[in-house]
């Protein structure tokens, strides 16, 4: 239980200084970005209470959109009036909270045709969800690879993934912006402390094989589970 609780400390405080790292060095992201769920093609955005009536630009993610305001665009007196317009119907809808300058999100229901503030609920469980779902499946065929055969290593394996991975993407939900800037940069570092967690981790609770093997196998699924993610990052939301 000690080794383990040693382990949780190393996991954590490696996260938490890379999130300092990362966030000091990141880019500052759209002035308000609208997200709305499986957008038309024909969909178009402008903020009418804006005297230059700007048009958002436009970003798709899987079964996300992304309508970008920039700086620029926020001429307003905190009252923001947006006309939607799709083949179907055009309306338009009203958000009168006051916004940051910064990092701003919206979510767009164009069934209801209401703004809300934030993201839409479970987002950020879903995301995370597939994406550590995606690298446990690349990392159990590395480590099925690596002849790793015994109950207890199986466990040791979940157990460790489910943590470090878990952390990781949680991680990379709170600090990133929707449009995914430096998201890449971010991984790697986050990368790097979850290969020390994962070290001392598998070295610590895993009886199947010596040190050295289980070495190599963290060395090489994390390579994989790195490569396998920048790849995530162009094909799921962020």
């Amino acid at each position: 239980m000690h080794k383990f609780s040693r382990f949780l400390v190393l996991l954590v405080i490696g996260i938490g200084l890379n999130a300092s790292v990362a966030f000091a060095n990141s880019m500052e992201p759209p002035s308000l970005l609208i997200l709305v769920n499986n957008p038309t093609d024909d969909i178009s955005i402008v903020m009418v209470s804006n005297e230059h009536q700007p048009k958002a630009q436009f970003k798709r993610t899987a079964w996300e959109g992304y309508f970008i305001f920039y700086s620029q665009d926020m001429q307003t007196d905190g009252h923001y009036t947006f006309r939607v317009t799709t083949q179907d119907k055009t309306f338009e809808c009203t958000f009168d909270k006051r916004l940051r300058r910064y990092n701003e999100v919206l979510t767009l229901d164009i069934s209801k045709e209401t703004l809300t503030y934030g993201r839409y609920p479970f987002r950020s469980a879903l995301i995370v969800s597939l994406r550590v779902i995606l690298t446990l499946l690349i990392e159990a065929i590395v480590f099925w690879f690596y002849k790793f055969r015994e109950k207890r290593s199986w466990i040791v394996f979940l157990v460790i993934n489910l943590l470090t991975q878990g952390v990781l993407n949680i991680w990379l939900i709170k600090w990133s912006t929707l449009l995914g800037g430096y998201l890449i940069l971010y991984q790697v570092h986050g990368e790097f402390f979850v290969f020390l967690a994962e070290i001392v981790g598998f070295s610590l609770f895993i009886r199947e094989k010596g040190k050295w093997p289980v070495i190599k196998y963290v060395i090489v699924a994390n390579l994989v589970s790195l490569i396998a993610g920048g790849f995530l990052i162009t094909l799921l939301p962020v």
